[in-house]
């Protein structure tokens, strides 16, 4: 058995080994998807997946391909890294805060907080969407959705930024380095929520984190540490992912101009708009599995034990599945990318991730013409072999 703690997902692939190729990785994954569908990769001793129907089957198939691994010790007691039947009663659990209703009733509020961070810049004419917009938004709607201070905003944002990052080189010492920073994180995250679970047990309120407090399976109480793992999981997952979707979007936006003016025309286009950036410019480009048993994925055969990293965002331009995939195409239908996923580990937090993407880009268009890219600024790739983003994005506008 391959030792889980090395895992995979977060080493970068050689082939990706330089600033522009970490910033546009397509034209490698559609290369390697036509020559090696299915590889074996040496130096991070994991199996790489690039055909869309290849993925799709592995990630509907947890019994063979299994979400469990410990990646920072014991404490990662979380439900990305569960299987059945343990993992099904804890999302059954938590479906009951993100119930389309739910999610429905917070537009107005999620407007109003969009509309409150573009007021701060409305009259410089300039911002960095990273900042002032795509970053703050996710966080204030997760934070308040947990019961957590949003003030906090800016620690939250450092230590999601170390739970997804991945070591800029395949070599060991750069591996535990990285290694002792998520563990560090996730240490102050467990300390900082323990506070507050402490305070919901003695005061609760109407958050997802007395939710969960209050909530039984089978008659069982969870326990302390699967709360403080799902707090963490939800205020990691329910912003790094909605932060670089917004940011993505609008980095298509100026890149295509002229889709400015088609969702000006018609913001009916919005959600469209939304699933067609999910799919050319995922926020997750990869997810990892571990085989559970011997089994043959596009005429290769996987050893039990061995990690296996599905490249969604190569799936999503695969031609035998799309149309033209390597056009943006506004309104495309169908749209089955695998950007949230699929099967029993589809993002929790899909509805709110798109209802946000929806009403930054609305907000955008409603309130400010001709976003252009501040040309000659270098951007700064995100440092993580599974999320694909940038660390910052500064637009002018009228």
């Amino acid at each position: 058995m391959n030792k889980p703690e090395r895992y995979a997902n977060i080493i970068p692939m050689a082939e990706l080994d330089t600033r522009e190729k970490r910033l546009l990785p397509f034209a490698v994954f559609n290369q390697l998807r036509n020559t090696t569908p299915v590889r074996y990769d040496e130096s991070r001793d994991s199996w790489d997946v690039f055909r869309y129907e290849d993925v799709h089957r592995i990630l509907k198939d947890p019994a063979n391909f299994s979400s469990q691994r410990s990646l920072v010790g014991k404490e990662s007691g979380s439900i990305l890294t569960m299987d059945p039947p343990r993992h099904s009663q804890l999302r059954s659990l938590v479906n009951k805060a993100f119930t389309p209703r739910v999610i429905a009733n917070l537009e107005e509020h999620i407007t109003a907080i969009a509309n409150d961070l573009l007021d701060a810049v409305a009259d410089s004419g300039k911002m960095d969407m990273v900042h002032d917009l795509a970053t703050p938004l996710p966080v204030i709607v997760i934070a308040e959705l947990l019961g957590v201070p949003p003030e906090d905003r800016e620690l939250f944002k450092d230590w999601s930024d170390i739970l997804v990052k991945g070591p800029d080189k395949n070599t060991d010492e750069a591996f535990h380095q990285v290694m002792a920073e998520k563990g560090q994180a996730i240490r102050e995250l467990n300390g900082y929520f323990a506070k507050i679970v402490e305070q919901r047990r003695k005061e609760p309120r109407e958050d997802l984190i007395s939710l969960l407090l209050a909530a039984e399976i089978e008659g069982q109480k969870l326990d302390d540490s699967e709360i403080l793992a799902f707090s963490i999981l939800l205020l990691a997952a329910g912003n790094e992912t909605t932060t670089n979707l917004i940011t993505n979007s609008v980095r298509l936006l100026t890149e295509q101009q002229d889709i400015q003016s088609q969702l000006r025309a018609n913001p009916a286009l919005t959600a469209s708009f939304i699933e067609e950036s999910l799919r050319f410019y995922p926020p997750i480009q990869a997810i990892g599995r571990v085989a559970t048993a011997d089994v043959e994925i596009g005429g290769k055969r996987i050893k039990a034990g061995h990690q296996v990293v599905s490249w969604v965002a190569s799936a999503n331009r695969d031609e035998t599945k799309f149309v033209d995939p390597e056009q943006f195409i506004l309104d495309r239908k169908p749209n089955a990318h695998l950007s949230f996923g699929f099967g029993i580990h589809f993002c929790l937090g899909a509805p709110l991730a798109r209802l946000e993407g929806q009403i930054a880009i609305r907000t955008l268009m409603d309130r400010m013409k001709q976003i252009e890219f501040v040309s000659g600024t270098e951007l700064s790739y995100i440092q993580s072999p599974f999320v694909y983003g940038v660390k910052q994005f500064p637009v002018t506008f009228k």
